[in-house]
């Protein structure tokens, strides 16, 4: 039997599902949850294609949103070439099995998450037979692997990853980037600012939505409850906030300060030894994982959210999403003093602390402690700010892509000439 030319098979995947590829545990990871189910309730089916972890099924819906699960083991902390061999596995095992599903599906289009950038590659035999393709940089991989891998960062490495990069966007019919200073690094290097669209990584207020949960009046109990919601991984200074707590509980007891610790990664081990180390081990509490869904909760539990993120050319490109998180909820918030935050949230909304000191850390949790008047303040000006840029207002553009790209040749040949966000 003739297979179906290129063209009709254009045609026919239209209003087909979308198929996302993800090197995550799909559960784990908002931004690519709130696109998947975004698209779910504009009434486009949605397919994703994540890591199995071993309690996992390997077919599952959560959401509306159709998951399949891959038997890849993740390593957190591992050297880079076991990292490599993990990516290109995952690769491969999301490619076959995204060409299989096809056969049935008929997508109308398939968005890859990264990183890694390479893994554009698992949707290349779709891109052959006609499917545009998203290439979703989360982050900027060059920069990453440099803070990551500091001892292989020589310049041969850090031009293949430049290389690498260029190549995936080259791979993908349009190129999301989550913020204006990633989006302005890309055009640096050489791509075309038509080919990229800034999808920012703000959060769903129909998630974090103070409303549904029980309002904590501040230091409720008589003690600070200072949160963290997110990786314990390098990349994120939790040693600072480990000092700033013991700085409180030594020169302001009376506040009887509590840190707790939401999330899992490597770093943990070293963090409890220097909690059990500065003698705070029961003022800082380590809770393991935590589902997305429970985040609003313990928040909402909480007095002061913390967003300590360690200062290098990778974190200068970023920001916080728990700044956000925090913020929808009401809570006040403490960041590292970081390039995008101080351009996103001014003066008298979150207080920044300098990166790698705990006694400024623990400075901007007192400010809010001893100032109650501003702290009102401070958390109606951010919250007007994440309300200004929630994920409800920035899935919009989100949207238009994906029915631009996914509408046929015609629809293709639209969204290269539609202006992109800038």
């Amino acid at each position: 039997m003739v297979g179906p030319t290129l063209t009709t098979a254009t045609m026919d995947r239209s209003s087909g599902p979308v198929l996302m590829i993800v090197h995550a545990y799909y559960d784990e990871d908002p931004r690519v949850r709130r696109e998947a189910e975004a698209l779910v309730l504009s009434g486009r089916p949605v397919h994703v294609i994540g890591l199995r972890r071993p309690e996992d099924r390997r077919h599952g819906e959560v959401a509306g949103v159709r998951v399949t699960r891959l038997d890849v083991q993740r390593h957190q902390g591992a050297g880079l070439w076991t990292y490599l061999r993990e990516y290109v596995s995952f690769g491969l095992r999301a490619a076959w099995a995204g060409l299989r599903a096809d056969r049935r599906d008929r997508y109308a289009l398939v968005q890859v998450h990264s990183l890694p950038d390479f893994l554009v590659g698992a949707a290349l035999p779709l891109r052959l037979l006609g499917v545009p393709v998203i290439l979703d940089l989360h982050e900027a991989m060059p920069e990453f692997f440099r803070m990551r891998f500091p001892r292989a960062a020589n310049p041969l490495f850090m031009r293949l990853l430049l290389f690498q990069e260029r190549l995936s966007i080259a791979a993908s019919t349009a190129t999301i980037s989550v913020n204006e200073a990633m989006r302005d690094r890309l055009v640096d290097l050489g791509i075309s600012s038509d080919k990229l669209t800034v999808v920012p990584n703000s959060p769903s207020l129909a998630r974090f939505d103070p409303a549904r949960h029980p309002e904590r009046p501040f230091m409720a109990d008589g003690r600070l409850r200072l949160v963290y919601t997110g990786g314990l991984t390098p990349t994120y200074e939790l040693e600072v906030a480990i000092g700033a707590v013991a700085l409180l509980a030594a020169t302001r007891p009376e506040l009887d300060p509590v840190l707790d610790v939401y999330g899992r990664g490597d770093a943990q081990e070293s963090l409890v030894a220097l909690a059990n180390a500065a003698g705070i081990a029961d003022r800082v509490v380590f809770h393991g994982r935590i589902a997305l869904d429970d985040v609003p909760a313990v928040v909402a539990a909480s007095d002061i959210g913390l967003a300590p993120t360690r200062l290098d050319r990778f974190t200068a490109l970023t920001i916080s999403a728990k700044i956000y998180e925090y913020a929808a909820m009401g809570k006040p918030v403490v960041a590292t003093r970081l390039p995008l935050v101080e351009r996103t949230f001014p003066v008298g909304s979150v207080r920044a602390y300098q990166p790698g000191d705990a006694a400024s850390m623990a400075a901007a949790i007192v400010g809010f402690v001893d100032d109650p008047s501003g702290r009102v303040s401070s958390v109606a000006r951010t919250f007007e700010i994440v309300q200004a840029t929630a994920w409800e207002h920035e899935a919009v553009a989100y949207l238009a892509l994906v029915d631009r790209l996914s509408a046929g040749p015609g629809g293709r040949r639209l969204a290269q000439a539609t202006p992109r966000r800038r």
